[in-house]
């Protein structure tokens, strides 16, 4: 018996994995997390169980995948996104190994990648940024030492915040010193769900704009020169002269 901890993606049921849409469609067994991940990424499953785990506290979760296991059932644990990033899995894995019980990870694609996608951009140019900084903005789990957002924000590279949008005055005056007003922004809300919807603009306007579009709850902040216009260089990789083990030059 093994519980898979599946990521199912940032909403559009197509950019769920194949691995991750055969093992919901083969396990006895479903937990998925309903607030963030749509049924129709259930569809076509034969499972026995399907448990929405939005109405569960840890406990009684792994009160579920124990039971599987004693009953010797496979667990589809499906989480939105990558469940590696903000998917609370730490806390469920560190119950299975006290229990003995198996467990395999399958990611999925992140709200940040999705993101990026529906802006059309890349998040990493030759000359601008090349490091994407992933983080969430500290609300009622303080960050780590060295991890505030005015600590990354010297790094003045792409950043991806998770969990902010309510805070997003904050968020600009603290970004306001590294990136300036002009820096592009863009918060994307519900990335690839039938409702998505979007907004860019920069430090100096985005908090109104936000506003206006009424953003309250899962959105994500994208901030950086990466989003704008700012001039680069062609990468190395597909120069003429540069040569490699596929692309002898004579």
């Amino acid at each position: 018996m093994t519980v898979y901890f599946i990521g199912a993606g940032p909403g559009d049921p197509e950019l769920i994995t194949v691995k991750g849409q055969r093992l919901i469609r083969q396990c006895p067994v479903i937990v998925y997390a309903g607030s963030l991940v749509p049924a129709a990424v259930l569809e076509g499953h034969r499972a026995e169980v399907v448990i929405n785990s939005a109405e569960l506290h840890l406990e009684q979760i792994i009160g579920v995948l124990h039971d599987a296991h004693l009953r010797g059932k496979d667990v589809a644990r499906v989480h939105s996104g990558d469940p590696s990033l903000y998917g609370a899995i730490g806390e469920q894995i560190r119950h299975l190994r006290e229990r003995g019980i198996d467990y395999q990870i399958v990611p999925g694609v992140t709200a940040t990648a999705a993101s990026a996608a529906l802006l059309g951009c890349e998040l990493t140019l030759p000359g601008v940024a090349q490091t994407v900084i992933l983080t969430r903005y500290a609300d009622a789990s303080p960050m780590p030492d060295g991890e505030r957002l005015a600590d990354l924000a010297r790094h003045r590279t792409t950043l991806a915040i998770h969990l902010g949008v309510r805070h997003l005055p904050n968020i600009v005056a603290e970004l306001l010193p590294h990136y300036g007003a002009d820096c592009p922004v863009a918060v994307v809300h519900r990335a690839t769900w039938p409702d998505q919807d979007w907004v860019r603009g920069s430090l100096c306007d985005i908090v109104a704009k936000v506003a206006a579009k009424g953003f309250r709850r899962t959105a994500l902040i994208l901030v950086g020169h990466v989003l704008g216009d700012s001039p680069f260089a062609d990468s190395a990789l597909y120069r003429a002269s540069h040569a490699h083990l596929y692309r002898p030059v004579d």
